[in-house]
Protein backbone atom coordinates (compact mmCIF):
# COMPACT_ATOMS: atom_id res chain seq x y z
CA UNK A 1 0.00 0.00 0.00
CA UNK A 2 2.84 2.32 0.86
CA UNK A 3 4.38 1.60 -2.51
CA UNK A 4 1.17 2.68 -4.32
CA UNK A 5 1.09 5.89 -2.29
CA UNK A 6 4.68 6.70 -3.27
CA UNK A 7 3.93 6.03 -6.94
CA UNK A 8 0.79 8.16 -6.83
CA UNK A 9 2.69 10.99 -5.09
CA UNK A 10 5.51 10.82 -7.63
CA UNK A 11 3.03 10.87 -10.51
CA UNK A 12 1.31 13.90 -8.95
CA UNK A 13 4.63 15.74 -8.66
CA UNK A 14 5.44 14.99 -12.31
CA UNK A 15 2.03 16.20 -13.40
CA UNK A 16 2.18 19.32 -11.26
CA UNK A 17 5.71 20.26 -12.34
CA UNK A 18 5.45 18.98 -15.88
CA UNK A 19 1.92 20.25 -16.51
CA UNK A 20 2.82 23.92 -17.09
CA UNK A 21 5.89 22.95 -19.10
CA UNK A 22 3.85 20.58 -21.23
CA UNK A 23 1.16 23.23 -21.69
CA UNK A 24 3.79 25.85 -22.67
CA UNK A 25 5.39 23.41 -25.10
CA UNK A 26 1.98 22.67 -26.65
CA UNK A 27 1.21 26.40 -26.87
CA UNK A 28 4.59 27.03 -28.55
CA UNK A 29 3.89 24.28 -31.05
CA UNK A 30 0.44 25.77 -31.77
CA UNK A 31 1.97 29.24 -32.24
CA UNK A 32 4.61 27.85 -34.56
CA UNK A 33 1.94 26.05 -36.59
CA UNK A 34 -0.12 29.25 -36.78
CA UNK A 35 2.86 31.36 -37.90
CA UNK A 36 3.91 28.73 -40.43
CA UNK A 37 0.34 28.45 -41.75
CA UNK A 38 0.04 32.24 -41.97
CA UNK A 39 3.33 32.52 -43.85
CA UNK A 40 2.28 29.75 -46.21
CA UNK A 41 -1.05 31.51 -46.79
CA UNK A 42 0.61 34.72 -48.04
CA UNK A 43 0.40 34.77 -51.83
CA UNK A 44 3.61 35.40 -53.71
CA UNK A 45 3.87 37.32 -56.95
CA UNK A 46 6.87 35.84 -58.66
CA UNK A 47 5.00 35.22 -61.92
CA UNK A 48 2.80 37.48 -64.02
CA UNK A 49 -0.20 35.31 -63.19
CA UNK A 50 0.41 35.69 -59.45
CA UNK A 51 0.98 39.45 -59.79
CA UNK A 52 -2.28 39.79 -61.72
CA UNK A 53 -4.19 37.87 -59.04
CA UNK A 54 -2.68 39.99 -56.24
CA UNK A 55 -3.51 43.23 -58.09
CA UNK A 56 -7.10 42.18 -58.76
CA UNK A 57 -7.54 41.16 -55.13
CA UNK A 58 -6.42 44.65 -54.09
CA UNK A 59 -8.40 46.52 -56.77
CA UNK A 60 -11.15 44.44 -58.44
CA UNK A 61 -11.59 45.04 -62.15
CA UNK A 62 -9.84 44.13 -65.39
CA UNK A 63 -6.08 44.12 -65.94
CA UNK A 64 -5.18 46.55 -68.72
CA UNK A 65 -1.42 46.07 -68.60
CA UNK A 66 1.20 44.29 -66.57
CA UNK A 67 4.98 44.30 -66.88
CA UNK A 68 7.98 43.26 -64.87
CA UNK A 69 10.39 45.96 -63.75
CA UNK A 70 13.29 44.43 -61.86
CA UNK A 71 11.79 42.56 -58.93
CA UNK A 72 8.34 44.21 -59.03
CA UNK A 73 5.35 44.07 -61.34
CA UNK A 74 3.63 47.24 -62.56
CA UNK A 75 -0.06 46.55 -63.05
CA UNK A 76 -2.77 48.86 -64.39
CA UNK A 77 -6.30 47.83 -63.49
CA UNK A 78 -9.50 49.35 -64.85
CA UNK A 79 -12.47 49.20 -62.49
CA UNK A 80 -15.42 47.04 -63.52
CA UNK A 81 -17.51 50.14 -64.24
CA UNK A 82 -14.78 51.63 -66.47
CA UNK A 83 -14.61 54.83 -64.41
CA UNK A 84 -11.92 53.72 -61.99
CA UNK A 85 -8.26 53.12 -62.74
CA UNK A 86 -5.49 52.03 -60.40
CA UNK A 87 -1.75 51.93 -61.00
CA UNK A 88 -0.32 49.25 -58.73
CA UNK A 89 3.09 47.88 -57.90
CA UNK A 90 3.21 44.24 -56.82
CA UNK A 91 6.34 42.97 -55.06
CA UNK A 92 7.57 39.38 -55.34
CA UNK A 93 6.28 38.69 -51.81
CA UNK A 94 2.73 39.62 -52.91
CA UNK A 95 2.68 43.07 -51.29
CA UNK A 96 0.59 45.52 -53.34
CA UNK A 97 1.35 49.23 -53.31
CA UNK A 98 -1.14 51.63 -54.86
CA UNK A 99 0.77 54.30 -56.78
CA UNK A 100 -2.23 56.14 -58.19
CA UNK A 101 -6.01 55.84 -58.30
CA UNK A 102 -8.44 57.74 -60.51
CA UNK A 103 -12.20 57.57 -60.16
CA UNK A 104 -13.27 59.93 -62.94
CA UNK A 105 -12.16 58.05 -66.07
CA UNK A 106 -14.28 58.12 -69.22
CA UNK A 107 -16.01 54.71 -69.16
CA UNK A 108 -16.48 54.66 -72.95
CA UNK A 109 -12.71 54.86 -73.36
CA UNK A 110 -12.41 51.39 -71.80
CA UNK A 111 -15.51 49.83 -73.40
CA UNK A 112 -13.57 47.46 -75.68
CA UNK A 113 -11.39 46.21 -72.83
CA UNK A 114 -14.35 45.67 -70.50
CA UNK A 115 -16.35 43.79 -73.14
CA UNK A 116 -13.46 41.66 -74.44
CA UNK A 117 -14.21 37.96 -74.10
CA UNK A 118 -10.57 37.18 -73.36
CA UNK A 119 -9.02 38.59 -70.19
CA UNK A 120 -5.35 39.35 -69.65
CA UNK A 121 -5.06 36.15 -67.64
CA UNK A 122 -6.52 34.07 -70.48
CA UNK A 123 -4.27 35.84 -73.00
CA UNK A 124 -1.22 34.93 -70.89
CA UNK A 125 -2.28 31.27 -70.85
CA UNK A 126 -2.77 31.26 -74.63
CA UNK A 127 0.63 32.86 -75.23
CA UNK A 128 2.33 30.37 -72.91
CA UNK A 129 0.65 27.49 -74.72
CA UNK A 130 2.14 28.77 -78.00
CA UNK A 131 5.54 29.66 -76.51
CA UNK A 132 6.44 28.04 -73.16
CA UNK A 133 8.36 30.25 -70.76
CA UNK A 134 7.48 33.09 -68.41
CA UNK A 135 5.20 36.02 -69.20
CA UNK A 136 7.13 39.26 -68.86
CA UNK A 137 4.38 41.66 -69.93
CA UNK A 138 0.83 41.82 -71.21
CA UNK A 139 -0.78 44.91 -72.73
CA UNK A 140 -4.24 45.66 -74.10
CA UNK A 141 -3.89 47.14 -77.59
CA UNK A 142 -6.91 49.14 -78.68
CA UNK A 143 -7.07 51.07 -81.92
CA UNK A 144 -9.49 53.85 -81.03
CA UNK A 145 -10.44 54.35 -84.70
CA UNK A 146 -12.33 51.06 -84.80
CA UNK A 147 -9.33 48.94 -85.72
CA UNK A 148 -7.98 45.82 -84.07
CA UNK A 149 -8.27 44.98 -80.40
CA UNK A 150 -5.87 42.39 -79.08
CA UNK A 151 -3.56 41.47 -76.24
CA UNK A 152 0.16 41.76 -76.77
CA UNK A 153 1.99 39.28 -74.56
CA UNK A 154 5.76 39.10 -74.13
CA UNK A 155 7.06 35.65 -73.18
CA UNK A 156 10.66 34.91 -72.25
CA UNK A 157 11.64 31.32 -72.88
CA UNK A 158 14.23 29.31 -70.99
CA UNK A 159 16.61 29.50 -73.98
CA UNK A 160 16.74 33.30 -73.68
CA UNK A 161 14.46 34.20 -76.57
CA UNK A 162 11.73 36.76 -76.14
CA UNK A 163 8.47 36.12 -77.99
CA UNK A 164 5.84 38.76 -78.64
CA UNK A 165 2.43 37.24 -79.22
CA UNK A 166 -0.79 38.90 -80.34
CA UNK A 167 -3.77 37.19 -78.75
CA UNK A 168 -7.21 37.72 -80.26
CA UNK A 169 -9.58 39.49 -77.83
CA UNK A 170 -12.57 37.36 -78.83
CA UNK A 171 -11.16 33.87 -79.40
CA UNK A 172 -7.94 33.73 -77.39
CA UNK A 173 -6.11 32.43 -80.43
CA UNK A 174 -2.49 33.49 -80.90
CA UNK A 175 -2.87 35.27 -84.23
CA UNK A 176 0.64 36.59 -84.65
CA UNK A 177 3.92 36.24 -82.86
CA UNK A 178 7.57 36.79 -83.30
CA UNK A 179 10.87 36.64 -81.53
CA UNK A 180 12.86 39.74 -80.63
CA UNK A 181 16.06 37.76 -80.87
CA UNK A 182 15.80 36.05 -84.26
CA UNK A 183 17.76 38.45 -86.51
CA UNK A 184 15.09 41.04 -87.18
CA UNK A 185 12.33 38.71 -88.33
CA UNK A 186 9.76 39.85 -85.80
CA UNK A 187 6.51 38.39 -87.10
CA UNK A 188 5.55 34.87 -88.00
CA UNK A 189 2.03 33.63 -88.37
CA UNK A 190 0.72 31.09 -85.92
CA UNK A 191 -2.35 30.16 -87.96
CA UNK A 192 -1.88 26.39 -87.86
Amino acid sequence: MKRNTYIAAAASVVLIVGGPVAAATAASADTARTVTAAAAALPTAETAEEASAAALKHYPGVVESLDKDGTVWNVDVIGKDGKGHAELEVAADGTVTELNRDTDENATEHKNLLTAKVTAEQAMKAALAAHPGQVWSVNWEDDEDGGAHYWEVEVRSTDGKTWNAHVDHATGKVTQSGSDSDDGDDTTDENN
